[in-house]
């Protein structure tokens, strides 16, 4: 038998200090680090559109992944809809991000502090000011994005039209 190979998905899904160390080879590598954070729990055209221009700020693109019992604490009882597992996947599977990792705290703080993005991003009903991590990431000389939404795409819109069903 022959041992396990990683698939390319399965190469794109790390450990904070995994990643932390592999933000260092692409910054040695003179490449411009985009951080964004979120439970994408359904995953749709909004958070596709979202994460495509994310990944136009920069070389590379991480996603902070918030964990089941983040979600959970954030959004209540009834979320997420998919695991942790199965989020993790189908954003590693898509070809602007280059790298995810999961979070348990309540905010990615920790987690940009570890990685020292060039840019963080975050969608439209955030200020530059509310983004968790801008200060840490502008006195490093990043800078903060704000991508707008697409209008008519939401997660809890979506699991509302669902229910009507």
């Amino acid at each position: 038998m022959s041992a396990h190979k990683q698939t390319w998905i399965e190469a794109k899904i790390f450990q904070q200090d995994e990643l932390a160390r592999q933000c260092i080879i692409w910054r040695n590598s003179n490449q411009k680090i985009v951080f964004t954070n979120g439970c994408f729990d359904l995953l749709h055209t909004g958070h596709l559109d979202y994460l495509a221009k994310a990944a136009s700020l920069g070389n590379r693109l991480i996603v902070g992944l918030n964990s089941d019992a983040s979600v959970k604490q954030l959004k209540g009882d009834e979320r997420p809809i998919n695991m942790e597992s199965d989020r993790l996947l189908a954003l590693a599977s898509l070809l602007v991000v280059d790298a995810v990792c999961v979070f348990e705290a309540d905010t990615p703080l920790e987690l940009i502090r570890a990685l020292q993005p060039d840019v963080l991003a975050k969608g439209g009903d955030y200020t530059p000011e509310t983004v968790v991590g801008s200060t840490f990431v502008r006195q490093r000389g990043g800078q903060v994005a704000i991508i707008p939404f697409v209008e008519g795409y939401s997660t809890t819109g979506l699991i509302g039209k669902i229910r009507k069903l």
